[in-house]
């Protein structure tokens, strides 16, 4: 199932993830750092990790729920697609609280705030694997043409129409494949 929110001819839902990934889990390593070293800096730097991490979440999550409504009801992954986007609109709202629980003093966050975070990045590790499953195992965001020796995503696309959706690992020029 190809994706339907494309940048440049490729899915946009897992090219933007990787911020909200990447800002809210250094923002629980920085908030260890500080338990370690009792430096307010590193508290100071993950509650604005953690504001932009909220905003690339949200930016990642419209285009996620676009292609999640494409896929046909009844299906595994329908199932795991919930799953994976229920899973971290949870993450989201727990960093929401970490922000908010730190966002009187960046300096020194409560104990809830860090926990919050901690909970949020131990979730995101499963809700990640579900987006893994559905990409990885289930094709969902895969482009019904992709191939070995598919053209540039920048070029034109491939030509899908009337020809049986084969093994994206198998080359097209081999016989196995048709």
């Amino acid at each position: 199932m190809e994706s339907r929110v494309k940048l440049a001819g490729h899915p946009a839902h897992p090219m933007l993830i990787v911020f909200p990934l990447g800002l809210l889990s250094t923002s629980v390593a920085f908030d260890i750092i500080h338990l370690i070293t009792g430096a307010p800096r590193w508290t100071e730097v993950a509650y604005y990790l953690v504001g932009a991490g909220l905003i690339g979440g949200i930016a990642a999550a419209v285009p996620g729920w676009v292609d999640w409504a494409a896929i046909p009801d009844r299906t595994r992954a329908k199932r795991v697609g919930l799953a994976h986007g229920v899973g971290n609109m949870i993450v989201l709202g727990l960093f929401a609280l970490n922000w908010l629980l730190r966002h009187p003093n960046p300096s020194l966050p409560p104990t809830g705030a860090i926990i919050a975070g901690v909970v949020g990045v131990s979730l995101v590790s499963a809700t990640a694997w579900l987006g893994g499953e559905l990409v990885e195992h289930l094709g969902v965001g895969v482009d019904d043409g992709a191939n070995l020796d598919a053209p540039s995503s920048l070029s034109e696309p491939p030509d899908t129409a009337g020809s049986p959706r084969r093994d994206r690992r198998t080359p097209p020029s081999d016989p196995a494949a048709q």
